[in-house]
């Protein structure tokens, strides 16, 4: 079992920044993808970005490429997404998730743990 705790979340003005981090325990010694997905008001759960257990792979959807970074530390138990040039379009509750292996997983059903989620709001 992986435990999965998200914090950084909050209100940001359009062009800002925020920093989310994701803290893993539990099972943290077996090899996990770490993904961030986002979830829109009325909309489906979409994927944000990956990050594969080296830290040497990441992969992001087109609408943050540039603008966010993926990155992981400390024994590879802490994740991080650090979001620039924040966009109104941005606004969702984030969700930090883990899917297990080495190879990095981009699709919603291949992970397996997702924290409580942290609301993002970018006003215009």
């Amino acid at each position: 079992q992986v435990q999965l705790v998200e914090s950084g979340g909050g209100l940001v003005q359009a062009g800002g920044s925020l920093r989310l981090s994701c803290a893993a325990s539990g099972r943290t010694f077996s090899p996990y993808t770490m993904g961030w997905f986002r979830q829109a008001p009325g909309k489906e759960r979409e994927f944000v970005t990956a990050i594969n257990w080296s830290g040497g792979s990441t992969y992001y959807a087109d609408f943050v490429k540039g603008r966010f970074t993926v990155s992981r530390e400390g024994a590879k138990s802490t994740v991080y997404l650090q979001m620039n040039s924040l966009k109104p379009e941005d606004t969702a509750v984030y969700y930090c998730a883990a899917a297990p292996g080495i190879v990095l997983k981009i699709k919603l059903d291949d992970y397996n743990y997702w924290g409580q989620g942290t609301q993002v709001t970018v006003s215009s």
